[in-house]
């Protein structure tokens, strides 16, 4: 059973531009230690930040909540198996708040442009 749906659009020039003024202040606060290995070895990591960023959003708005109300950045990150598939994985707050709720599956579709990263997230119950 379907428990929520969240999707979001980021734009990497944006995330791009963070990056270039907070440098590792903001990746090593936002992201864990895969996702900045994994993003940092592609030519644009930037598209590969942002993509993650709109999956904890997307993430997120599935949960019915936003940051701030309780999960941190980096209580939701972005794993990959060995053959690429994207899969969410959750720390503290977050694994709490699903198991609070019942959640037992989610769901990871990421995509992207040169321009726009975009995430959807279906968790179920």
């Amino acid at each position: 059973m379907i428990s929520g749906m969240g999707v979001d659009l980021v734009e990497i020039d944006r995330i791009d531009m963070i990056i270039g003024r907070w440098g590792d202040r903001f990746v090593q606060k936002v992201f864990a230690d895969e996702e900045i290995r994994y993003c940092r070895k592609h030519v644009l990591p930037a598209m590969h930040f942002a993509a993650r960023f709109a999956a904890k959003e997307a993430c997120l708005k599935a949960l019915g909540i936003g940051f701030g109300m309780g999960v941190g950045f980096k209580d939701i990150w972005v794993s990959r198996s060995d053959k690429g598939v994207p899969s969410l994985m959750f720390a503290d707050k977050a694994r709490i708040l699903l198991d609070k709720e019942a959640i037992k599956g989610a769901h990871l579709s990421l995509t992207h442009t040169r321009r726009h990263a975009v995430a959807m997230v279906v968790l179920e119950k």
